[in-house]
């Protein structure tokens, strides 16, 4: 893969509990890796959540192959919020993963 083509810089998190110092559980976000990606949006649509209209964009980020990024994870890129809902391996040779992503209505 050229590096050429990985020209976003972004870094993929995911959902850590923890405790707070009374002893609640606290749900926060733990960087999982900070990586080079290529970002494409591949459509588009707008739809109603909780009575409100929401625009959701999906995307596909393609990152050099890893395999400790999984569904549920969120990527952050120039500011915006990205659900992880799929990871596609490159089985035949092995040198990118694909995440299948939304942008908008996301739990981040």
């Amino acid at each position: 893969m050229r590096a050429g083509i990985l020209d976003r810089l972004i870094k993929v998190q995911r959902q850590s509990a923890t405790e707070d110092d009374w002893g609640v559980p606290v749900s926060g976000w733990v960087e999982v890796a900070t990586v080079w990606a290529s970002v494409k949006h591949a459509s588009g649509l707008e739809t109603v959540k909780s009575g409100v209209n929401v625009s959701v964009v999906k995307a596909s980020i393609r990152i050099r192959r890893r395999t400790d990024v999984t569904a549920g994870m969120r990527v952050l890129c120039e500011g915006k919020v990205y659900d992880i809902r799929a990871v596609l391996e490159d089985v035949s040779d092995r040198v990118y993963t694909d995440l299948v992503c939304e942008l908008g209505a996301n739990n981040g």
